[in-house]
């Protein structure tokens, strides 16, 4: 009897394993979003998938600089980097004239990958002209010009993969319309940190796109 109900367990856990690994298999073959002929063949292409690699690896050094940058610029202890309450600074975000982020998102019919190109461009233009508005009030600035070193080199990197796909050539530079109205250390301070929480949220959607394009190449 209980040789039988060892049989019927070891049954029981290589039926369970055929199934996790079926799953597992359904979910890595999930289908991609599909991506138009011409940008199918262009993500495929090694060279761009070298560029798409060599964003997703600057992204993870931008996010170990915020970390880095929040760290030695914030002293405020009630702002911290990853914390629910960042969400109840909105009163705040309007009396300073914080500016939120464009959205990145997955590649669909309706949102291209030149249109994800181009707003991580503006996105990326965005929190420099963000950062670099607070560096003259701050004390550490070293952190924060090593930040706008690693922005900068990451920007280079979409420029290279917008030039690619955009119907007219040349990426333009957006002028800058920032306008941040800061009285005071405390909210020099609260802009930083917004900037800093708003950068890491925003790359971390960027990686998340960049990747999917990793895989659609890899499938293609």
């Amino acid at each position: 009897m209980l040789k039988a109900l060892d049989l019927f367990q070891d049954g029981l856990s290589v039926c369970f394993i055929a199934i996790h690994g079926y799953m597992a298999s359904v979910v890595r073959s999930a289908p991609l979003p599909e991506l138009p002929g011409a940008n199918r063949t262009l993500v495929a292409d090694p060279a761009f998938q070298e560029v798409l690699l060599r964003s997703l690896s600057l992204i993870q050094k931008v996010l170990l600089s915020i970390s880095e940058t929040h760290k030695s610029c914030i002293h405020t202890e009630t702002l911290q980097l990853n914390s629910t309450e960042n969400a109840n600074l909105k009163t705040m975000e309007d009396t300073i004239r914080f500016p939120s982020a464009p959205v990145v998102k997955a590649i669909s019919e309706s949102f291209t990958l030149e249109t994800s190109l181009r707003r991580m461009s503006e996105g990326l233009q965005l929190h420099q002209d963000l950062l670099k508005s607070v560096l003259p009030q701050l004390d550490n600035k070293d952190c924060v010009t090593e930040l706008l070193a690693d922005i900068r080199d990451l920007l280079i990197q979409i420029h290279k993969m917008l030039r690619k796909v955009q119907a007219e050539p040349g990426v333009q530079p957006t002028a800058s319309t920032l306008a941040l109205r800061l009285q005071g250390e405390f909210q020099v301070q609260v802009a930083t940190h917004l900037t800093l929480v708003q950068l890491q949220s925003f790359v971390q959607d960027m990686a998340r796109c960049l990747r999917s394009l990793v895989q659609e190449g890899e499938q293609s």
